[in-house]
């Protein structure tokens, strides 16, 4: 059966469809901010349309969001876990669809490095690396100080892209953190490519990826912290 959409009527609606919404609905966290954030916001929040406007990337040109989807959940092999993003958005540009996942964050970590992650590795996380890598294009395994978090919603952004045939696929990390957590994680993430990140500017990471794939490090508006 096809997926079947429930539509929002405000933030609280994002709460239940949460893994663990006592844990993760409170003010200050993510889960909250970010709800709140886009919910009030006419299409793209300020701060995320920004980057993509200024720019210069065809690709990316006249980018507008169509559908936004809280909680979206991608399946990967190797377990029975499925990632699950903060936000799908469905844009379109003028070269076509593009998809973006939203990763929000105010002071949550991105969870275990790949170090940590594989120390008790299974089957089932050994096939799991091993198709992250390749959906990533990475010739060989990431670094055991990557987190394990970016590469999934990484890979989740280019599978969902390939089931749109996306003209490109954006992994947006939406920070609301006024000491820039995790920003060190983001920036060893994008070195797996040999890129140096850059704060609010959209990058092409990699190019052996089976979609053109960009990232974005985006500073929240951190007046929905109290929300």
């Amino acid at each position: 059966m096809p997926r079947i959409l429930a539509f929002t009527s405000g933030p609280q609606d994002w709460k239940d469809l949460l893994a663990a919404p006592v844990k993760q609905w409170k003010r200050g966290y993510s889960a909250r901010t970010l709800a709140h954030c886009w919910e009030a916001s006419d299409g793209f929040p300020p701060e995320v349309a920004q980057p993509f406007a200024m720019s210069n990337e065809q690709l990316l040109a006249g980018l507008t969001p169509i559908l936004a989807v809280p909680e979206f959940k991608v399946c990967l092999p190797g377990g029975n876990r499925a990632s699950q993003n903060d936000i799908f958005v469905l844009a379109r540009s003028v070269a076509g669809p593009v998809v973006v996942m939203v990763e929000g964050k105010v002071n949550e970590s991105f969870g275990p490095t790949i170090e940590a992650w594989r120390k008790d590795a299974s089957a089932g996380k050994k096939a799991r690396l091993e198709f992250l890598s390749r959906t990533l294009g990475l010739e060989s395994s990431p670094s055991g100080l990557v987190r394990y978090q970016l590469l999934h919603r990484a890979a989740s952004a280019i599978i969902v892209g390939e089931q749109y045939r996306a003209a490109a696929a954006v992994l947006a990390i939406h920070s609301f953190s006024p000491k820039k957590a995790g920003w060190r994680d983001y920036q060893v993430f994008t070195r797996l490519f040999g890129l140096e990140a850059q704060m609010g500017e959209i990058q092409r990471i990699g190019s052996a990826t089976r979609i053109p794939f960009f990232g974005v490090w985006v500073a929240g508006n951190t007046t929905y912290l109290d929300d």
